[in-house]
């Protein structure tokens, strides 16, 4: 039994053992309630020639019941019966789509306050994120907070777009005054890259086309931004690998050898290679390595495989493959960052499950170090944590994680938080 490539579709090895998930692009909208965001992707979805005759059809009909003169575009990500009543986004709408240079996957996050925990949600995966700014009511709190959890998040891409140009005329003044107020602030955020655009969804300028009205603006048009935007979830931070699935000798596909299953989250790994089994810290060879397509004589990220081991160690699901001495750390205590999800608060000393990666353990949470005011940045003494508060934590936890600082690998340093009574998700966590 070898594995069967990548359950998400999006990822699949196109040569066999080299990771390459075609340039797919994830990426978020997010922002204050109104500024546009679904209108956005509408407009994206809709000028790259994406719909359907028959999905432009029940828009047009949609549009007109709502009293739209013209298509109301926001109407192709509002799935939800609430969505559509209400004329707002709640939940993160997901879409994908495709140009000839690239592959991308979208998520629409909500812009009300109380949706945060959405919007957190979108965000864990993204490598770039779009926070639009109303060119007429300007930056707003929402705004502000948005990029912040862009931030925390350590999404390596920014693009402030202010939307609804044609509300002020297309007028190079009203982008130069957002623009210059918003920069200092994005600039204590630490964003590897930030771009500032114009652009109207509702009429299209500088999403797709360039449109005629904005000749004063000579960068490039929000699509050009995504469609070179980099992609680097492979890296060069060495193998990590977390195991998924021990296959026995029969079912493993390699005669008298159990066969490790699992996904390549960084680095590279070849065979005849020394590795080291986390936490237990054992250090064996590699013997072989299988794809889809076969026996193969190395892989690198992002790809799935099954890996067979010179020695017969005791490896279980959750465990992690990694090279000898690269900075992986293992122990039962760290602190986190984490955003609180459940309307329950934060309760101190209490057990909660702690699911990271493949690996899920028992955990109990400390008192607060402190609480981020998602304002202003400011660190808050804080007794607990609420809905959409975020703070940082000491987390103890039953057995060893091998783990990295989530500012340095996201995937080795990210788990979630489920209540053992109901097993809902009540905290995303970054490994400090």
């Amino acid at each position: 039994m070898s594995l069967l490539g990548e359950i998400e579709g999006d990822v699949v090895p196109t040569e066999a053992g080299r990771g390459d998930d075609g340039g797919v692009l994830r990426f978020i909208t997010a922002g204050s309630v109104d500024d546009g965001k679904s209108t956005l992707i509408g407009r994206l979805l809709h000028d790259t020639r994406q719909i359907l005759g028959d999905q432009l059809a029940a828009v047009s009909r949609a549009s007109r019941r709502r009293g739209f003169d013209t298509l109301d575009l926001s109407l192709l990500t509002d799935g939800l019966e609430a969505e559509r009543e209400q004329g707002i986004t709640i939940d993160v709408a997901y879409r994908a789509f495709a140009t000839p240079k690239r592959k991308f996957i979208i998520a629409d996050t909500p812009g009300h306050e109380q949706y945060t925990r959405n919007m957190v949600t979108g965000a864990s995966t993204a490598d770039l994120a779009v926070v639009l700014v109303d060119a007429g009511k300007g930056i707003l709190t929402q705004s502000r907070r948005h990029a912040i959890i862009a931030g925390l998040l350590r999404i390596p891409h920014l693009v402030v777009a202010v939307n609804k140009m044609d509300v002020v005329g297309y007028a190079e003044e009203a982008f130069g005054r957002i623009r210059d107020s918003f920069r200092p602030f994005i600039a204590g955020l630490d964003f590897p890259r930030v771009d500032f655009l114009p652009l109207s969804a509702l009429h299209g300028d500088m999403v797709v086309e360039r449109g005629g009205r904005m000749s004063w603006y000579r960068g490039r048009t929000l699509l050009q931004i995504l469609e070179t935007a980099r992609v680097d979830r492979a890296g060069n931070d060495g193998l990590f690998l977390p195991i998924q699935l021990v296959a026995r000798p029969e079912e493993s596909g390699c005669a008298g050898r159990r066969g490790y299953l699992g996904r390549i989250e960084s680095g590279n790994v070849r065979v005849g290679d020394t590795v080291t089994v986390l936490p237990r810290g054992r250090t064996t060879r590699v013997h072989g390595i299988r794809v889809f397509e076969g026996a193969i004589e190395s892989a690198q990220a992002p790809v799935s495989v099954t890996l067979f081991l010179e020695d017969q160690l005791d490896v279980s699901r959750g465990d992690v493959i990694a090279l000898p001495g690269r900075q992986i750390r293992v122990t039962s205590g760290f602190d986190a960052t984490l955003c609180w999800l459940a309307e329950e608060q934060l309760t101190r000393g209490r057990r909660y499950l702690l699911k990271h990666g493949a690996r899920t353990v028992k955990a109990r949470l400390g008192e607060p170090v402190h609480r981020v005011n998602v304002n202003t940045l400011e660190r808050e003494p804080a007794e607990s944590l609420g809905l959409n508060e975020i703070g940082r934590v000491p987390v103890q936890v039953a057995a060893p994680l091998a783990w990295r600082p989530y500012r340095e690998h996201r995937v080795a340093g990210s788990f979630i938080l489920i209540d053992e009574s109901n097993n809902g998700t009540v905290a995303a966590g970054m490994i400090e």
